[in-house]
C-alpha cells in the first residue's frame, strides 16, 4: 500500500481524494485544509485524519506521496520542502508562477529520485493519445500549420475577488486554462520555443486575462496559433480541440471525438481515404474507479504505479510541467 495524503480539499483535491479513496493500493493518512468548515466535515463523515497545519501532517502521517492542489502561489515552497523530505509528488498545474522555481523543483526532484507528476490530464484522454499516435507514424505527412483551442464558462461576469482573480496567486486564463492547451501542444507537435506575440485580454476579469491569442512557433520551427477564452457561455464545460494540418492530411480533435481526413488510399490500420470519425468510446480505456472522466482516474493510477516501480516516470513528470511553465513566461513576456 501507499500512504497517501492530500494538501488542499477545494475542488480538484476533492476530486483527488475521491479517486484515491477507491484506489485498491492507496491508504489515506491525512487531509489538510485550512478552511475548518472542511476539515470538521470530513472529521465528522470519514475517518481520514485531518489537519490545518500540512507540516504537522507530514510529521504525524509520514506519507509516501503528496498530492498538492492548492493556489499555484504556494506550490514552489510546499512542494520544495516535500522532496527535500524525501516524499514523491503529485501536484496541481501549473507547476509553478515562474519557471526558474519550476527548474529548481525539476532539478531536486532528480536529485532526491521521487516520483513527480502534474495534473496535465490531456494527456490521459484516448482521443489525444490517438493523435500522438497518428502524428509520430507520419500518418498525415508533414505538418505545417496547427490551432489549439480552450473555451468555455469560468468568468461570465464582473464577481467577488478571488484566488483565480489574482495574478500573484496563479490566476488568470493564461495560468489556470490556456496551460491545459499549451501543455497538449508540447505532447503533440513539441516544446514551444518561441512566441512571436500575443494578445492577453481581459472581459470581465479587473486584474487578470480572461482570454490569450498567441502565435507559437515550437521546436523544428513548426508554427500555429493558441485561442483560449475562459468567458465563452456558449458552452457548458472547458472544451478543449487542436486542429492539425499536414501535407497529406488533417487531423480535428477534442476530447469526445476525432476526425482524421487522408488524401491517399495509403491509411493507417482501421482508417480510410476521405474522412473517419471516431469517438472517445473508441480509445479511452477503461479505470476502476470513474469520476468526471476517465483521465481523472487515469492519471492518478499512472501517479501510483510509478511510485510502486509498475510505470515509468514519464507522463506529466515535473520536466515536462516546466517546459509549459516556460511557454507561459514567454507569451506573458510577448504580449500586447
Amino acid at each position: 500500500m501507499v500512504k497517501v495524503a492530500l494538501i488542499g480539499a477545494g475542488k480538484m483535491g476533492i476530486s483527488h481524494l475521491s479517486i484515491l479513496g477507491a484506489h485498491p493500493d492507496v491508504e489515506i493518512v491525512g487531509v489538510c485544509d485550512t478552511a475548518k468548515m472542511v476539515t470538521d466535515f470530513l472529521h465528522k463523515y470519514s475517518n481520514v485524519p485531518v489537519f490545518s497545519d500540512y507540516k504537522k501532517m507530514i510529521a504525524e502521517a509520514r506519507p509516501d506521496a503528496v498530492f498538492v492542489a492548492v493556489p499555484t502561489k504556494f506550490h514552489f515552497a510546499m512542494i520544495r520542502d516535500l522532496l527535500e523530505q524525501g516524499i514523491h509528488v503529485f501536484g496541481e498545474k501549473p507547476l509553478c508562477l515562474t519557471p526558474t522555481e519550476g527548474q529548481e523543483l525539476v532539478a531536486l526532484a532528480e536529485r532526491k529520485r521521487l516520483i513527480n507528476q502534474v495534473g496535465y490530464h490531456n494527456k490521459f484522454i484516448g482521443t489525444f493519445r490517438e493523435v500522438k499516435r497518428l502524428l509520430k507514424d507520419g500518418a498525415i505527412g508533414d505538418v505545417y500549420h496547427f490551432t489549439a483551442e480552450a473555451y468555455g464558462p469560468v468568468v461570465t461576469m464582473k464577481k467577488k475577488a478571488t484566488w483565480r482573480s489574482d495574478p500573484k496567486e496563479g490566476g488568470g486564463c493564461l495560468l489556470d486554462y490556456a496551460s491545459h492547451v499549451i501543455d497538449l501542444v508540447n505532447d503533440l507537435l513539441g516544446p514551444v520555443e518561441k512566441v512571436r506575440s500575443s494578445l492577453l485580454k481581459s472581459i470581465f476579469s479587473e486584474d487578470v486575462e480572461d482570454s490569450v491569442y498567441s502565435l507559437l512557433e515550437l521546436r523544428g520551427g513548426l508554427s500555429g496559433v493558441l485561442q483560449v477564452n475562459w468567458s465563452d457561455d456558449t458552452y457548458r464545460k472547458m472544451s478543449t480541440s487542436i486542429t492539425i494540418q499536414g501535407t497529406a492530411g488533417k487531423i480535428i480533435s477534442d476530447a469526445n471525438e476525432l476526425k482524421v481526413f487522408f488524401k491517399n488510399a495509403d491509411t493507417p490500420e482501421g482508417y480510410s481515404r476521405g474522412w473517419n470519425i471516431r469517438n472517445i468510446t473508441d480509445f479511452q480505456e477503461n479505470v476502476d474507479f470513474y469520476l468526471r472522466g476517465e483521465e481523472y482516474s487515469a492519471q492518478i493510477d499512472y501517479f501510483i504505479d510509478a511510485v510502486q516501480g509498475k510505470a515509468p516516470n514519464s507522463i506529466n513528470n515535473f520536466q515536462s510541467a516546466w517546459l509549459t511553465d516556460h511557454a507561459i513566461s514567454l507569451i506573458r513576456n510577448n504580449a500586447n
